[in-house]
């Protein structure tokens, strides 16, 4: 499982001009799957993502989750992450998990973050999305689910 995850001051994402899903501050995070993926793995970041301290304190400093912000995600469906473009000129999906399999993946990683305690708005699976957003910083990070 990959996320790139970045905080912003605003995240929107919209479905043939109609914006479906929407935050201010709080993080927008870029979700994909591979063959492997398993309910731990999705337990593992759901974790990760709503306690990783990226939010600056009172200080200046990143000692805050979004948990202690009280921030929001979207969490957007992106099968691209396991693109692979090592060889010739077009990508290959072979490492991303099948759709099916994802899209429920996907739910399911939706439904741990809120059960967290995160206020989350998603994207559309399998639809044509755009996606806007301020980052905030920038702060940009990539995390993988632990090798099994």
């Amino acid at each position: 499982m990959r996320v790139i995850i970045q905080r912003s001051d605003y995240g929107e994402c919209q479905v043939n001009d109609e914006t479906i899903g929407f935050i201010d501050k709080g993080l927008v995070a870029l979700v994909g799957f591979t063959h492997d993926d398993q309910e731990e793995d999705l337990k593992w970041m759901a974790e990760k993502v709503v306690h990783l301290r990226i939010f600056e304190d009172e200080t200046e400093k990143m000692n805050l989750s979004l948990l202690d912000k009280g921030g929001k995600i979207l969490s957007v469906p992106q099968f691209t992450l396991y693109g692979d473009a090592a060889k010739g000129r077009r990508p290959n999906f072979m490492k991303a998990a099948k759709p099916d399999e994802a899209k429920r993946l996907y739910n399911r990683f939706n439904e741990l973050l809120s059960e967290k305690g995160a206020e989350v708005e998603t994207g559309e699976f399998g639809a044509m999305m755009k996606i806007s957003l301020t980052n905030d910083g920038p702060v940009t990070l990539i995390l993988d689910s632990p090798d099994k």
